[in-house]
């Protein structure tokens, strides 16, 4: 059986193997990190599935009333962390924007210890800073810098497409996007429409690009000379998702969508994205004893004789043959 829990409201969702216990929607169960169990809500109950799925982390069970009380006491230390971390950068003159603060009190080797998420354009000398905060939150002070898209996933939001960040919800490794796959996918190489919320390449750019890489190697360019179904033709356009191509036809100057597998011109490319000829005969595998044997029964049967359809055919032949000669004696 298998369970999903979310840290913050919208946040990404995490799986456990609930074990013995089953949490209903909406209920707060304990979740083993690093840093100790923590608390989190229970999106999806436990439930079966179709796939065995080892390794996931074990519930640890519901959380009691005392482990709700300091769930919420951590949440308003880290509230008043970020209020203090931001004033004190502003104090310091610091380039640096605070992303998220995470607050640790169940570590063996530290009592209390505070996590600064920031971001920055360049490296920052802290140092001063850290001793501040050590002071107004009396822990031990972390400072992190991420990068741009960790911004965007520690922060969240909503993307372009009206949905919730990808990397803020289900994604878990930020995987390299290239202006090539916006290329390839025929979209506009304005910056402002390929761009997520963090500034960087949209991540989406990255789901479709082996559908397009694998139509694009199949089906015939733009411009190219077709046979349809409904006729010769130009390629003005394909579209992938559909798996069509887009004909503008040579007699009625009106455009149609075909199948792929339709269009056969040029013959080549088509044959290319097929394993098999539909007319080529089977090949029958015969094995190398039965291929000898009937070797040798050839070699071994004579020629039979040829049948009365070529004599009738052969008869006249003769013939004028034969009467050109006797022609030719008589002239003598």
């Amino acid at each position: 059986m298998v369970m999903a829990v979310s840290f913050e409201r919208y946040g990404r969702l995490y799986y456990l193997d609930p074990g013995p216990h089953r949490p209903r929607v909406g209920d707060k169960v304990l979740v083993p990190t690093d840093d100790g169990p923590e608390v989190a809500e229970c999106v999806w109950a436990p439930q079966y599935v179709t796939e065995e799925i080892g390794g996931l982390p074990l519930c640890e069970g519901v959380a009691t009333a005392a482990d709700l009380d300091r769930d919420e006491q951590n949440r308003q230390r880290r509230a008043d962390a970020r209020v203090i971390a931001k004033r004190l950068i502003r104090q310091h003159g610091l380039p640096m924007k605070v992303v998220g603060i995470d607050f640790v009190d169940r570590r063996a080797d530290v009592d209390q210890l505070v996590i600064v998420y920031f971001s920055a354009p360049h490296r920052v000398d802290f140092r001063e800073l850290v001793r501040d905060l050590a002071r107004g939150l009396r822990a031990r002070i972390e400072l992190r810098q991420v990068g741009a898209r960790d911004e965007a996933r520690l922060q969240g939001g909503i993307g372009p497409c009206g949905r919730d960040l990808c990397c803020a919800t289900f994604l878990k490794d930020f995987e390299p996007v290239s202006v090539r796959m916006a290329k390839d996918q025929d979209l506009p190489l304005n910056p402002l429409k390929i761009s997520g919320a963090c500034g960087r390449l949209m991540c989406c750019l990255k789901y479709e690009h082996p559908l397009y890489q694998e139509f694009n190697a199949k089906a015939p360019a733009t411009g190219t000379q077709v046979e349809t179904p409904a006729g010769d033709g130009v390629v003005v356009g394909h579209n992938v998702p559909s798996d069509t191509v887009v004909v503008r036809l040579a007699a009625s100057g009106r455009r149609c969508a075909c199948s792929r597998a339709d269009v056969c011109s040029p013959r080549q490319q088509y044959e290319a994205s097929s394993t098999t000829t539909p007319d080529a005969p089977p090949i029958i595998d015969v094995p190398a004893e039965a291929e000898v044997a009937q070797t040798a029964e050839t070699a071994q049967t004579p020629q039979t004789a040829e049948t009365a359809e070529q004599r009738r055919q052969r008869k006249p032949r003769r013939r004028r043959r034969l009467h050109h000669d006797d022609e030719g004696d008589t002239s003598q």
